[in-house]
């Protein structure tokens, strides 16, 4: 009922699923007194996710009401507590099929199976009736399956399910183990809503878990492919990233690196809204191109977050250190938030998922993601890692957060150097880090070669690692100093390199 005391519109209220994510991805909730499908393969996450609904129900002072057929009472209990929760306040029941019905001794006349059927829907709709909940799980309707034995039968009983519950204004879920190519199709159209669970075994690492919404009936919801977790609290789904519905105004202004030399090279510095990819072999100074962006941003007031997908978290403290920057009371004082990732463990919705938190509550302005090359190994193919990262890296755009990008190509000095991805089209800036020989050393060279927001330098400079970050004057004794072995273009001074 509304507040003016009129009945509302079929559709217009929803009830939580006790799942953010979840709620996030079906508009809201699940639509009041109506029958909801959840499908899934055994492990999926089946049970959790209706406990949760229960459990949210009892929270908000609803009467709910579980109702197994596939689990005992002890497992349920075993599976709330290894997820640490009491089933204080839900009415389960456990609903005895051959053992206490004995059908088959009592009855002659008819099938047992049908006979059998008909005392357990018999059951089902008296304990419902009895306790009047507002919520119901009814899990599942595997072995109500069984019972029936016959399509025709087991399609009206669960339309007679559905005509009762809804006249006795409950929301109810019914749960189904059947997926894939065995997905019941007549229970598809007798539902409501259909979400689906979906588990699949990994090459290497965890397992990778993620739901989509095929139906919802008056409701616009998020299409396609969710990841999730199941972890101790329950499930935790991690909508999939849509740009263009995360817009926010900022002005577009310059973050300096706090080195002249690098902010000439491009031209005032990085610009609010946009990414950048620093791109170049391995050991060219990558990341500690990108430390000493992040460390000044946020001395300088800002906030940066940096996922290391290769490194630990010792290593990279030890060789900022070893630059001459203390990165420790950054973190301590919240300035800077350092996360180490594990890509065998981590989806991709989960780590847009981990980005998006660090923007929207914590306020970052600056993300630093080293490498693409863990971030690649995260994803399941390069097609769907090139999605994947367009979406984040518009999301971020929008917010006015400075993305820092590094990528390793594969190679050294031999000017052929490989990218295991081509994501400079996706980067509105480029800079490229490259190994060079001159007079019996292995040098190192600097160059932006694009930036979309504005005029930068076309010099390439020496770039140099002593306790600190050295930029040096434009390199002009060489020429082709990019393939790695340049050669002498006029007189030679002893002193380049710069500071």
């Amino acid at each position: 009922m509304s507040k003016d005391g009129k009945k509302r519109p079929a559709g217009e209220a929803s009830r939580s699923t006790g799942v953010p994510g979840l709620d996030d991805v079906l508009g809201g909730g699940l639509t009041e007194n109506r029958l909801f499908l959840l499908e899934g393969s055994p492990g999926s996450g089946k049970t959790t996710l209706s406990l949760q609904f229960l459990r949210d129900g009892v929270a908000r002072g609803e009467t709910v009401l579980y109702i197994a057929l596939s689990e005992s009472l002890d497992e349920l209990h075993a599976s709330a507590a290894s997820h640490g929760w009491e089933l204080d306040g839900i009415t389960l029941f456990e609903l005895p099929l051959r053992e206490n019905l004995e059908t088959e001794n009592r009855y002659t006349m008819f099938h047992p199976a049908e006979v059998e059927l008909a005392e357990t829907m018999k059951v089902v709709l008296a304990q419902a009736d009895r306790v009047k909940p507002v919520r119901l799980v009814f899990d599942s309707l595997s072995e109500l399956r069984l019972l029936a034995e016959n399509p025709l039968r087991y399609r009206r009983q669960i339309l007679g399910l559905k005509q009762h519950f809804t006249k006795q204004a409950m929301t109810v879920i019914l749960v189904d183990d059947r997926v894939g190519e065995e997905r019941d199709t007549d229970l598809h159209s007798l539902a409501h809503g259909v979400t689906t669970l979906e588990r699949k075994e990994s090459d290497y690492g965890a397992l990778r878990r993620r739901l989509s919404v095929s139906k919802l009936r008056g409701r616009k919801f998020r299409e396609g492919f969710h990841d999730f977790a199941i972890r101790r609290g329950g499930l935790e789904v991690f909508p999939r990233l849509v740009a263009a519905e995360h817009k926010e105004s900022f002005k577009a202004d310059s973050l300096s690196s706090g080195l002249p030399a690098i902010d000439s090279l491009l031209g005032g510095g990085l610009t609010r809204g946009t990414s950048t990819l620093f791109l170049g072999p391995s050991g060219t100074g990558k990341s500690s191109l990108a430390t000493q962006f992040a460390a000044h941003n946020a001395r300088n007031g800002g906030h940066v977050a940096t996922f290391l997908f290769e490194e630990s978290m010792m290593t990279y403290l030890m060789r900022a250190r070893g630059l001459g920057t203390d990165l420790e009371p950054l973190i301590k004082s919240g300035k800077m938030v350092i996360r180490q990732i594990d890509p065998a463990e981590l989806s991709p919705g989960e780590f847009a998922g981990l980005v998006r938190d660090e923007v929207e509550k914590h306020g970052a302005d600056m993300i630093v993601i080293d490498s693409l090359t863990g971030y690649l190994n995260a994803m399941p193919s390069e097609h769907f890692l090139k999605l994947h990262l367009h979406e984040l890296l518009t999301y971020l755009g929008q917010h006015g957060v400075c993305t820092i990008l590094t990528l390793t190509q594969h190679g050294v000095v031999t000017g052929t150097e490989q990218s295991p991805i081509d994501a400079s089209y996706l980067a509105d800036t480029v800079i490229l880090l490259r190994y060079f020989e001159a007079f019996g050393e292995v040098r190192q060279a600097l160059s932006v070669i694009k930036k979309r927001t504005g005029v930068h330098e076309r010099t390439i400079r020496e770039l140099r690692f002593d306790k600190g970050v050295h930029v040096g004057e434009p390199v002009r004794d060489f020429h082709g100093e990019l393939t790695g072995v340049p050669q002498a273009a006029g007189a030679l001074g002893e002193g380049r390199g710069g500071g």
